[in-house]
């Protein structure tokens, strides 16, 4: 193995940004302290893939499984159901129409943050008539949970009897799965193409920090790389990501769909602009009171750590799982076919002051600069042949 020399505490963290309180500061040791004694269990380093799965999902310690702010204006950052409703009244329209096509479907939403887009998806199905027989929430952490219930108890209390919260995904669903800014929190492998040799990337704890250190890769990801470098003509030192557990993951929850669709939104590219030859420092963010960087090593827990989504490998998963690629397209032209014009003309009638503001809201949703061009929406679906609300218009699956 190499390693890199620099070595460097998990809390040193640039003057102006705000510290942990102490109390963070706790967790985020402890959460180091589990991350060592598994380096030492492994030899002495962990792959990245690991690392990130500890520091984001680690039972009471991980970020989202421990109790800091992550959404809104006091977190670290904000997703679309926070900037808008209009946003969530969009998914409604998209579910609506697949359980209108499945008689007592439910709705399943994975990782309900805030519980933000849950309350709103709820209120305008409840306005259409066409409420599910059950709301689903898969979400492991305790207190995001009890986050999500106090959102829902304050917005639509009359509904909270149809909300269920999951520890695993259900062994047999019908509906529709919703899921907003998940797949870019999968674990990810970072991996380097030197122009002849793939090397993993390793995280490993030496004296009082942390640092990187490499490894040969695998057979099957040294081959897959190397079919990348060529297809793509990627330059020498070449850095990018692959999402690990992608597969497995939409296999098990594949497996439990009976008869329905998913939809996922989140930013990423088709493949070839994934792995572009300019894009040779990949994809990887972290997000930190609402400070962007690209230091996954800093404050473990205490921070998000992203990738962007590789939507062609979503769709090759798909197809191993058995679902169909029903619809792929860019976030503005999904909330325009969902009717998100003609729902903000309308509250600006009854009331210009609001409309002035939903304006606003919806420049930051579809401006190509901003998350119109930037997030992507796909639909996977089985047994299901519906046009649903956000994919009439515009077809993006030949860049797939």
């Amino acid at each position: 193995m190499m390693a890199d020399p620099e070595i460097r505490s998990p809390w040193a963290i640039p003057a102006d940004w705000p510290a942990p309180e102490p109390e963070a500061r706790a967790i985020s040791e402890r959460l180091v302290e589990v991350l060592c004694a598994r380096m030492r269990e492994a030899g002495g380093s962990l792959a990245f893939a690991d690392y990130m799965h500890t520091v984001l999902y680690e039972p009471g310690l991980g970020y989202y499984s421990a109790g800091a702010c992550k959404f809104g204006e006091a977190g670290d950052f904000i997703t679309a159901p926070e900037l808008s409703p209009l946003f969530s009244q969009c998914v409604a329209e998209s579910c609506a129409a697949v359980l209108e096509s499945v008689p007592q479907g439910a709705v399943l939403e994975l990782g309900a943050g805030s519980g933000a887009l849950a309350a709103e998806v709820l209120r305008s199905l409840q306005t259409q008539a066409r409420l599910p027989a059950r709301y689903l929430i898969l979400e492991p952490g305790a207190d995001l949970r009890e986050r999500q219930r106090r959102r829902l108890e304050q917005d639509v209390p009359e509904l909270l009897d149809r909300v269920t919260w999951l520890d695993r995904p259900p062994e047999a669903f019908a509906g529709m799965l919703v899921a907003n800014e998940v797949l870019d929190a999968l674990p990810v492998e970072l991996f380097h193409w030197d122009g002849n040799e793939v090397r993993l990337r390793r995280v490993q704890w030496e004296g009082a920090g942390f640092g990187w250190t490499d490894a040969p890769a695998a057979a099957g990801l040294a081959e897959q790389v190397r079919h990348l470098a060529g297809q793509y003509a990627w330059p020498p030192d070449y850095h990018s990501e692959r999402a690990a557990w992608l597969s497995g993951w939409l296999r098990e929850l594949a497996a439990g769909l009976m008869r329905g669709a998913m939809l996922f939104i989140d930013y990423g590219y088709p493949r070839g602009e994934y792995y572009h030859p300019q894009r040779a420092t990949g994809t990887l963010m972290c997000h930190y009171r609402h400070r962007a960087h690209p230091d996954p090593l800093l404050l473990p827990g205490l921070q998000d750590i992203t990738a962007h989504v590789d939507f062609t490998a979503v769709a090759e998963a798909a197809d191993v799982a058995g679902l169909r690629v029903a619809g792929f397209t860019d976030q503005a032209h999904y909330l325009i076919d969902a009717g998100i014009e003609e729902r903000m003309a309308a509250a600006a009638g009854a009331d210009p002051v609001e409309g002035i503001r939903l304006a606003q809201q919806v420049r930051q949703l579809m401006l190509p600069g901003e998350m119109g061009a930037r997030f992507k929406a796909m639909l996977l679906t089985r047994d299901l042949e519906v046009a649903v609300p956000g994919f009439r218009q515009q077809d993006m699956r030949g860049r797939l």
